[in-house]
């Protein structure tokens, strides 16, 4: 966690105001590039929630949920369960062997063994056996001391429907919550990922559109980019200061993204102190820092392309726009250029493709692509 967080009031003055819903008709997706914050600003949306009477569950979702319905059945009751398990929401007799009865009894909670029997001896689909133990749910939650729950999903743009396999666990997800708010339940779904997640819920579901309140998280200005960089320093003062033409190189080496600024701050700062007790003149070691973050960030995601899909990114790296957006005419073009063996359209969208599975590219609402990591550009150009 950044010891601030600058820039992003405007999504939390929104989540606020879903949190006032009584009947919840809005749920939150949080999507951008890896970078921007997404996992930061969910960990500080949480204690705002529990301070509004709202419980949270929620835990990163990994691929191994998405392999089947029942798989993501049981990641949500696994979590609902650390939630909810100290609450006794009935007694039982105790049997014993003898002739008398002790009078013995026994507590049931709310745990996940007693979730999980709900869920088994419901008839029906993987939806309704769900649907069944949510509503038992919502009917205690006077128990837990909360108006509701809030189910909060990391990385969820790794939830997919399989149709190879006829497993459709995305479209789950969204057909039970649709249900169960209909009937007023108060669950709220926060989902954070990727550009691609938003699209995806569409896909799996049109109604999606409606269910959700999706916030575009962006690089920070220039503003927030500075607070992000002096207020942690004016908030525990130091022996390291940054100059301000030390906090303006840092803004624009990191491009405004807060992993970046982060990355950078904590480079120099440790840079900054070594060279005070040396007794010499600090400065920002800006090669060294990139070739840090080129290391630590860009380097595995690097590894796994082919050589042919790193030629093909290099000639998006060339592009004016490719930090921004790209098309598959502009890369073929580029390919006539700059290549021995240009690419052909069909061969672009293919690879652009096989690019998208692997997290580095993203195809927006625009019919357009851009990096899904963000100055990727300026790395690549860096390798050559």
């Amino acid at each position: 966690m950044p010891p601030y967080l600058a820039g992003r009031e405007p999504e939390i003055a929104e989540f606020r105001v879903l949190l006032q819903q009584t009947t919840v008709l809005r749920n939150m997706v949080l999507t951008g590039l890896r970078g921007v914050g997404k996992t930061v600003l969910l960990e500080t949306l949480r204690p705002l929630a529990v301070s509004q009477g709202w419980g949270w569950v929620g835990a990163n979702l990994s691929e191994a949920s998405s392999i089947s319905e029942e798989n993501l059945a049981i990641r949500l009751i696994a979590d609902l369960a650390v939630v909810t398990g100290t609450a006794e929401v009935a007694r039982r007799d105790i049997v014993q062997v003898g002739f008398r009865p002790q009078g013995r009894q026994q507590a049931v909670h709310l745990d996940f063994a007693t979730l999980r029997a709900v869920y088994d001896t419901t008839p029906g689909l993987s939806s309704d056996k769900l649907k069944a133990v949510l509503e038992l749910v919502a009917a205690l939650l006077p128990k837990l001391g909360v108006r509701g729950l809030i189910f909060a999903y990391d990385e969820a743009q790794n939830l997919a429907d399989q149709a190879q396999d006829k497993q459709y666990p995305l479209s789950l997800l969204l057909d039970t919550f649709q249900s169960i708010q209909m009937r007023a339940s108060p669950f709220m779904l926060v989902l954070t990922g990727l550009p691609t997640l938003f699209p995806k819920l569409v896909e799996a579901r049109t109604f999606a559109e409606r269910m959700f309140r999706v916030l575009f998280l962006d690089r920070l200005d220039e503003t927030a980019s500075r607070q992000a960089i002096t207020l942690p320093l004016e908030q525990h003062p130091g022996p390291v200061t940054f100059s301000p033409k030390s906090v303006a190189r840092i803004v624009h080496e990191s491009g405004g993204y807060p992993y970046f600024i982060q990355f950078i701050c904590r480079e120099c700062f440790d840079a900054f102190l070594q060279r005070l007790e040396a007794r010499v003149e600090p400065s920002i070691p800006v090669a060294d820092i990139m070739r840090k973050l080129d290391s630590d960030f860009f380097a595995g995601r690097w590894a796994r392309v082919t050589d042919r899909q790193r030629e093909l990114l290099k000639l998006i790296a060339s592009l004016d726009s490719c930090d921004r957006e790209f098309t598959v005419q502009e890369i073929v073009e580029a390919s006539r250029r700059g290549v021995s063996k240009p690419f052909s359209a069909s061969h672009v969208n293919q690879m652009l493709a096989s690019l998208a599975e692997a997290g580095l590219i993203y195809r927006n609402r625009h019919g357009r692509y851009s990096f899904a990591v963000p100055l990727m550009g300026q790395f690549i150009r860096r390798q050559q």
